[in-house]
């Protein structure tokens, strides 16, 4: 785990304390790995201060455990810090004390983009933030995009809003969408027959969903294919028709999601616990996350058609 870059110089929310990051991830010592944590930030800072002067200096910290001394390095501004741990115990910990203090790196993406190409686009660059590769290899790369106005009030939609969609979840539950102003089409030559607006995104520094790009894609594509219906309509098609009824029943009730909502009357918390839930599922059934509805009615289509053709040739021979 790395980052470049300066440690953030304005004033940020107080972090958990490492005693806090200890008891949220349920982190004990073992025996075993001759394991002891020193959580005293007075004695951690004197360590640091120890190496001599960090400022801009490049570190590698070894076995950094739940991150006591890791704040005082990066308290010590730093240029760059590698962590070396091998209890994969620790990494989400580590993860909320290293990059909460880490300013989006001074990398930026701005694009006039072709209306055709936009929102593909975006839900690629999304998914780059996803998995911090691509543009977002550096951290948190900054996005000033055009779009169609529609769609960028699509990603700007809040929870119940008429614009509420697939795309609403998918950006906001990785980055801080904004709508920045929006440009009269006769702006532009040719003109547009649509107002273009622009939109700022800064991927945030966890995302609200722990779980991985196309989990969530499912199931949020799922959720939005019946937008006029329950909620409940589009989490049944993410299960075989021979249990459809009762694995959507059971994913509602685990993710605790009142079965009647509209698509667009769920929030992003919702849309955490939908995905949580299927989650724990696909783990219990590892076929399920490869059901693909759309397939299974395309299958359907294919063994109606055969058997019109048998019948018809039957009649043929009579």
């Amino acid at each position: 785990m790395a980052a470049s870059g300066k440690v953030a110089a304005f004033r940020l929310p107080p972090l958990p304390t490492v005693r806090e990051i200890i008891k949220l991830f349920n982190l004990r010592a073992q025996k075993q790995l001759s394991q002891n944590f020193l959580l005293d930030l007075r004695l951690t800072d004197k360590i640091a201060r120890q190496a001599g002067k960090l400022k801009d200096a490049h570190v590698c910290e070894v076995g950094p455990g739940p991150g006591g001394i890791t704040r005082s390095i990066l308290n010590a501004d730093v240029a760059q810090l590698l962590l070396v741990e091998k209890d994969t115990r620790f990494i989400p910990g580590l993860q909320i004390s290293f990059q909460i203090l880490i300013d989006p790196p001074n990398v930026h993406i701005i694009g006039n983009l072709p209306f055709s190409v936009s929102t593909p686009l975006i839900i690629r660059w999304l998914e780059n933030v996803s998995n911090r590769d691509g543009p977002f290899v550096y951290g948190r790369t900054q996005m000033t995009l055009t779009f169609q106005k529609e769609v960028a009030e699509r990603l700007t939609a809040t929870t119940g809003s008429k614009q509420r969609s697939r795309l609403s979840i998918m950006a906001q539950y990785l980055c801080t969408v904004q709508n920045r102003f929006t440009i009269p089409g006769r702006a532009f030559v040719p003109k547009p027959e649509v107002d273009v607006s622009v939109v700022h995104f800064t991927p945030l520094v966890q995302p609200k969903i722990q779980q991985p790009f196309k989990l969530v894609e499912k199931v949020v594509k799922s959720v939005f294919q019946f937008r006029r219906k329950y909620c409940c309509r589009g989490v049944e098609i993410m299960f075989p028709e021979a249990e459809r009824l009762k694995k959507s029943e059971q994913m509602l009730m685990l993710a605790d999601v009142d079965p009647t909502l509209r698509p667009a009357q769920l929030s992003i918390l919702h849309f955490k616990n939908l995905c949580n839930a299927y989650r724990k599922m696909c783990d219990e059934d590892t076929s399920l996350f490869s059901y693909n509805y759309r397939e299974e009615l395309k299958q359907k289509k294919r063994t109606r058609k055969k058997g019109h053709l048998e019948q018809s040739e039957r009649e043929d021979q009579l």
